[in-house]
This record gives C-alpha cells, structure tokens and sequence, in this order.
C-alpha cells in the first residue's frame, strides 16, 4: 500500500478519513456557529483558543505524522461556509499568500494586502514548497456542493502563469476532492486547485489551517504559531 507521504509528495494533496473525532468534531461545529460572520467566513480563527487546541491536536496526530513535521506551527486558520446564501466559484490557481505581522522589505517578497485587518504578502517558491495546508471538513464534500477540484503534480512547477494553468487543464485529468465529515485533505499550496459553485441547497463547510516552519526566513514573522 501506498504511504500518505508518498501520496501528497508525488500528487500534492492525499485525502486522510476519520482524522478528527465525531466529540471534537461537534465541538468544532458549536463553537463556528457562534461566530459572528459578515460574510462567507474568516481567515482569523487561530484568535480562539479551541480552534488553536484543534491546530495542536492535528499536528499530533499519528496518522499525519508523516506528513506534518513535530516542529511545524499552525500560522492560520481560515473557516469557508458554502451554502445556498453564500455560493462561490473560485478558477483554478494556487495559494502564494501567507499572513505576516509586520511589512519588510525584504526583495523576495511582494503584492502586499491586508485582509480583516491582518497583513499577506505573496512569499517566494522556497518557503512555499515548505507549507501545508490540511482542510478539516465539518460537512460532506460531493460532487453537488462545489468541493474542492484538483490537478495533481502541479505543486511541482513553481509559480505558474495563467497560460501554464491552461496547458496543465488540457493535460491532465482534475480530481475532486470528495469527504466526510472529520476527514482532512492535506494539500501543498502550490497545487493548482479550484472549486464550483453548490448546485444543492447544503452546507460545505472546512477549516482551511496552514502549517509551516516556525522560522520562515525573508524577515517574515508569523503572527499566530501555535
């Protein structure tokens, strides 16, 4: 059988089943429906302390041991609710943002933002090949509720231009990330991913957490690192 680790190093992502408890599972979803959201989400839920206590318990887990280093650090959590009130598409791409605390001015960094009041700057290709991304799904992802849509082996062709995403579409066969609840996708930020709009009036939520080295380098300093 194939390892986890060998998976998300050949394809980019793996799908890991039954990672996070049905108890702490239930708890993840009381505490996000208390939240007082203006929009679809928020990038900030490292802020609380049972979604910090999740970020350890995931980074602990012996089933991802191989995956996610001992000494990583969970720099942020992001909550997405698709919904029928909230529905969104997203083209392909990659993530190269990563929340910082302070500006610099170091050259390899650039494209610099502030999202609900926190700082991103777009980090280079040597510091993103070295991140995580491991999505806790709190609601099932189908077919039918817009989930997450992949092309494998992009994670290892750096930044690519818009014409690149093209040529990788025609390529090779995207994959869609199917789950349950409780179930993570362990993903590299550089695969090229997408999602569709829900065409069933469900729920699809996820906790988008990031893992990453606790020294970044290029005068970044994380703002969370838990």
């Amino acid at each position: 059988m194939v390892s986890i680790s060998a998976l998300l190093h050949d394809h980019g992502f793996v799908v890991v089943p039954r990672v996070v408890s049905g108890e702490l599972l239930r708890e993840a979803e009381e505490r996000l429906e208390t939240l007082n959201l203006s929009g679809a989400g928020t990038r900030n839920l490292l802020e609380h302390e049972w979604c910090r206590s999740l970020a350890v318990f995931i980074r602990n887990h012996p089933a991802l041991a191989d995956c996610i280093r001992p000494t990583s650090v969970a720099v942020q959590c992001t909550y997405l609710d698709k919904s029928p009130l909230r529905n969104w598409r997203v083209a392909f791409h990659q993530d190269v943002a990563v929340p910082t605390a302070h500006r610099s001015h170091h050259p390899e960094l650039g494209a610099w933002s502030e999202k609900e009041g926190h700082l991103f700057v777009q980090a280079p290709v040597s510091l993103l090949t070295q991140l995580l991304a491991v999505r806790v799904h709190i609601d099932p992802a189908t077919t039918s509720n817009g989930p997450l849509r992949l092309i494998p082996g992009t994670h290892n062709s750096g930044r690519v231009t818009p014409a690149q995403i093209q040529q990788a579409r025609s390529t090779v066969e995207e994959v869609v990330c199917s789950a349950q609840p409780g179930d993570v996708l362990l993903m590299r930020p550089l695969i090229l991913h997408a999602s569709s709009k829900g065409t069933v009036p469900v729920r699809r939520r996820v906790l988008h957490f990031l893992f990453a080295p606790p020294d970044p380098g290029y005068d970044i300093q994380w703002q969370y690192a838990v």
